[in-house]
Order: structure tokens, then C-alpha cells, then sequence
């Protein structure tokens, strides 16, 4: 299941970048409308979404589902390793000990002059 979500969520990726690149942007009517040609208004008509922003908007909304799959399916692995929270609650060992501590220290008592 997890596959089918990877193959849809790079397919609707691909979709939604060709969509977005064909669009018309609305900063290109501003050179026409300042007399390189003949606009109705400075950006563009604000009028009732064409098929391409539908299509956007459909495939931007399918993108951020098929993302929340992904992050439930990368949530409920079984082989995770435990979270950062849980790896802080654990407690540390303090009983190893220290290098040359369970040593006697020859001539601790004599001090160099």
C-alpha cells in the first residue's frame, strides 16, 4: 500500500509542477497594460477560476493527502527506532568507571618540589 502512495504521490508531484509552469502568470499583463499592448485591467480579470487553477487546486489538495499518507505509514513502521523523547527518558549508566580509577595511586601522598 505504502508503494501504490509513493508512485501517486510522485505522479500528482510531476502534475502539479506542469500545471503551475502553464499557467499564465498575473505579472505578465502589467507590461501590457502599460502600452506593449492591449489589457483590460493592470493584472489580469478576477473572474471565475479557468480549468488550469481547478486543476491546481485538485492536484495540490490530492499532493497534501498522499503526503499525510506518507507520514502516517513512516509514523507506524515497526522496525523504527525509538523517538527522541522516549531515548531521553531512558536512564544513563554512571557505573562505568573511570580510566585508572580502580588503580592505587603509587606515591599519592609524595608532592614534587
Amino acid at each position: 500500500m505504502e508503494s501504490i502512495v509513493w508512485v501517486l504521490h510522485l505522479i500528482i508531484t510531476v502534475v502539479l509542477v506542469v500545471l503551475v509552469l502553464l499557467q499564465h502568470g498575473k505579472g505578465a499583463d502589467m507590461g501590457a497594460a502599460f502600452g506593449s499592448g492591449a489589457s483590460g485591467s493592470l493584472f489580469g480579470s478576477s473572474g471565475s477560476a479557468n480549468f488550469l487553477s481547478r486543476a491546481t487546486a485538485i492536484a495540490a489538495t490530492l499532493f497534501f493527502l498522499t503526503s499525510i499518507g506518507l507520514t502516517y505509514f513512516a509514523l507506524n513502521k515497526s522496525d523504527r527506532p525509538d523517538a527522541v523523547l522516549e531515548q531521553a527518558k531512558k536512564p544513563v549508566n554512571t557505573s562505568v568507571p573511570l580510566p585508572g580509577a580502580g588503580q592505587a595511586d603509587a606515591g599519592a601522598g609524595d608532592i614534587p618540589k
